[in-house]
């Protein structure tokens, strides 16, 4: 190992704006641009211009004479996702800056820490679109509105859901991934968003960043995955992207909103359904609550669209879904959801 060279890109990984040069190669080619692990792109760019392979936005086209990757849908489901997550870290980085956050009373690092794991996040496109084979469309980017507009305060609550949701579907897909070297990247970047999850609690909210023994398991990770799409601005994905997720069950979307203005989990919470379904009557509903690597079945009141919340621990994600089966054994018994719900820290305590 050359000790000056090592020396020397530590020096560099310690600056805090690097500069993301165009890019201009096939990026079809794994050697094209940053390379992972080498260069400090992927952690210490603060511009606010979107960073490689962001700075291009429109799909990789595929290569109809190479032979289609076992996990490719998996990888395309996977890109559209990111494109949803790098995005919202991007708007941040372009609408606020260090005062933006240090003005309302948080840490003086807080908008260097989102710019960073903007970075990890143009890292996590790069791993996706070089996980596709040639012989397959990698997703380009669509449009989004996140709806935090110019509050920071929102941004950081919505990034505590988002970071929850992504670690379940990277969990949740690591188990329909075919190959085993699929497996390990999607457990491997799973840990990346617990570690941006423990940096919010603990840093910002000065809350403790466990979320006990177990992160959520939810099995149907392409239901999770159907949650995003409320950011995707209707009409503006590329026409050559695959549908997303694919495939789906285009289940309707399934919020909770509180009795009164209750905001732990120990009551009854009505539930509302867009677009709304149609109950047939006599027929027994449930909502499933995902929690640790268990789940547990209430009755749902189809009069009241209403179920009794179950006395959780406050910690980590819960994920409901309306179900016409207790537990929801198979994908086809989920008929709405999933809700995404997080009690941690008790300040962002709220249904979504």
């Amino acid at each position: 190992m050359n000790l000056l060279a090592s020396t020397t890109y530590a020096v560099m990984g310690l600056l805090p704006f690097a500069i993301a040069a165009p890019i201009t190669c096939d990026r079809r080619n794994p050697n094209c641009g940053p390379i992972q692990r080498i260069s400090h792109q992927y952690n210490v760019y603060h511009g606010k211009a979107a960073p490689f392979p962001a700075d291009e936005l429109a799909p990789l086209p595929a290569n109809t004479n190479a032979t289609v990757g076992i996990d490719d849908v998996l990888f395309q489901n996977l890109m559209s996702a990111e494109w949803v997550v790098f995005s919202f870290y991007q708007a941040d980085v372009e609408a606020f800056n260090t005062p933006s956050f240090t003005s309302l009373g948080y840490p003086a690092t807080t908008f260097a820490r989102i710019a960073e794991i903007r970075d990890n996040e143009a890292g996590h496109l790069r791993i996706f679109e070089n996980s596709i084979s040639n012989a397959s469309l990698v997703p380009g980017a669509c449009k989004y509105d996140y709806g935090f507009g110019t509050s920071a305060v929102q941004f950081l609550a919505m990034q505590q859901l988002i970071e929850l949701v992504s670690m379940s579907f990277l969990s949740g897909l690591a188990r329909d991934a075919q190959l085993e070297t699929s497996k390990c990247a999607l457990v491997t970047l799973a840990t990346v968003e617990a570690r941006h999850t423990v940096w919010l609690l603990q840093d910002v909210y000065a809350s403790s960043p466990f979320a006990g023994p177990s992160d959520t398991a939810y099995p149907y990770a392409n239901q999770i995955l159907n949650t995003t799409r409320q950011f995707i601005i209707p009409g503006s994905c590329p026409l050559e992207n695959p549908p997303y997720p694919t495939p789906s069950q285009n289940l309707p979307v399934m919020q909770t909103r509180f009795n009164a203005s209750k905001v732990a989990p120990d009551g009854k919470a009505v539930f509302e359904f867009e677009p709304q379904i149609a109950f047939a009557e006599g027929k027994e509903y449930f909502v499933v609550f995902s929690h640790g690597v268990e789940n547990v079945t209430v009755p749902f009141d189809v009069e009241t669209q209403s179920a009794t919340i179950p006395d959780f621990d406050h910690r980590g994600l819960v994920l409901a879904v309306l179900a016409d089966t207790p537990g929801a054994p198979v994908e086809q018994s989920v008929l709405a959801g999933p809700d995404v719900m997080s009690f941690q820290p008790s300040a962002l305590s709220r249904f979504v």
